[in-house]
């Protein structure tokens, strides 16, 4: 499996580190296919995997996409840029159809699809210092990843719309406020937090927990899917726009994009 991610059981407890700190653990096809396939693989019976820690090295959990691959998307036809949205979203739901325990371990920050990840998982131990941000805005772009259904779904419209409209970023204790973060550490314990909160699960029965992740998912599982296509629809028309090219442009000049022309 790449390099970018990093697999390691601990007593029935698989941990799953994205593992590009030099780039605060951007995701790519290059983390998105391992974990899915991880995921799969933790599914199985014999694997002996009873819950699932997902983390990021050097202290980020994940900046999300890759603005300057997203922008080499501009040239692909819509069906090709939805193509590559799908094998995020692949990753998304299987996380949602795990049928053990799925928490996220949040030091720093989880930005962009890295939030959507975050999300995506069963429960949330963060960082008290830990943010969670989703800028699409800012680079003329949509949530993907189930992000935008995500915080519709458990967040008050108000602050799902603040989050999403200005991409700026909530710290985990307001994230804990309304719900959303399960536990809030002392930054630099949030893996270790973490993997007490799996031990623990580890220790529950696993047909009755995999029956109750299914029973928890069940009611919007359509909806959720729905969701999906037409995130991975409307991030393909987006990139395509000249909104996403003066975005990202001025990601990379470092400046304040101009959406006005």
């Amino acid at each position: 499996m790449s390099e970018a991610v990093l697999f390691e059981t601990r007593d029935a407890v698989l941990i799953i580190t994205i593992n590009e700190p030099a780039r605060r653990n951007v995701l790519s096809r290059l983390v998105y296919e391992p974990v899915e396939s991880a995921l799969r693989d933790a599914t199985a019976a014999e694997s002996g995997v009873r819950a699932v820690v997902i983390t990021g090295a050097g202290g980020f959990f994940s900046a999300g996409g890759d603005l300057r691959m997203l922008k080499s998307r501009r040239e692909m036809t819509l069906p090709e840029r939805e193509a590559q949205i799908e094998y995020l979203h692949r990753m998304i739901r299987a996380i949602r159809a795990c049928p053990v325990p799925v928490i996220a371990a949040v030091e720093g920050g989880a930005a962009g699809a890295g939030a959507s990840l975050a999300f995506a998982c069963d429960m949330i131990v963060a960082a008290e210092d830990a943010k969670f941000t989703l800028a699409y805005v800012k680079a003329g772009l949509v949530p993907d990843g189930g992000g935008s259904g995500f915080l519709t779904t458990n967040l008050p419209r108000q602050l799902a719309t603040e989050m999403c409209l200005t991409g700026r970023p909530v710290l985990a204790p307001r994230m804990y406020d309304v719900g959303v973060v399960n536990r809030v550490v002392v930054p630099g314990s949030a893996l270790k937090q973490a993997l007490e909160l799996a031990l623990d699960l580890v220790s529950g029965p696993p047909e009755a927990q995999a029956a109750i992740k299914a029973l928890l998912s069940a009611p919007d599982t359509a909806e959720f899917e729905a969701h999906l296509l037409r995130e991975r629809r409307e991030m393909g028309l987006a990139l395509g726009r000249d909104e996403a090219l003066e975005g990202i442009r001025a990601f990379e000049e470092k400046r304040k994009p101009d959406f006005t022309n």
